[in-house]
């Protein structure tokens, strides 16, 4: 049986932390910024946490 190989697109977007948590960019930042208003942008350019249920399938993605 074979090494499993990494989910490039997913390696790209996400990364863990030290304790094995995953981090994500918050999506919706790249355009129709003009109809967002100031406090939602300022919102979506920090890093977010992963919800538990969903960062076990992206560990086994990016191989970590």
């Amino acid at each position: 049986m074979g090494k499993i190989k990494t989910h490039k697109a997913s390696a790209k977007r996400f990364s863990l932390t030290a304790t094995g948590k995953v981090k994500m960019n918050h999506s919706e930042h790249r355009h129709n910024l003009g109809k967002k208003n100031a406090k939602r942008k300022r919102h979506l350019r920090k890093g977010a946490i992963m919800s538990e249920s969903m960062a076990k399938n992206i560990r086994r993605l990016i191989n970590e």
